[in-house]
């Protein structure tokens, strides 16, 4: 679990583990990204990027605002990136 953002680590994690196929491969790496800003690198298994992403960005783009407002409790600004 992430000592930066651990509400919003813990929330993006339910996300994806919830929508994918592998949950066991869900992946997610934390770092540091700018002042006050949390960088989420998410990692799937191949055939789930695509739940994941969802139809032109809608499911990703719904990942990021829930992340991002878990993360407004921890004070912190949160990046989500989908890596394959």
């Amino acid at each position: 679990m992430s000592d930066l953002a651990p509400k919003a680590h813990a929330v993006l994690n339910h996300l994806c583990t919830s929508i994918v196929d592998h949950p066991d491969e869900v992946s997610i790496e934390t770092s540091v990204d700018g002042d006050k800003a949390v960088r989420f690198d998410v990692s799937v298994n191949g055939e789930d990027m695509g739940r994941v992403i969802g139809r032109r960005g809608r499911v990703a783009s719904a990942i990021r605002t829930i992340v991002n407002a878990a993360g407004s409790g921890d004070g912190v600004t949160c990046k989500v990136e989908f890596v394959d």
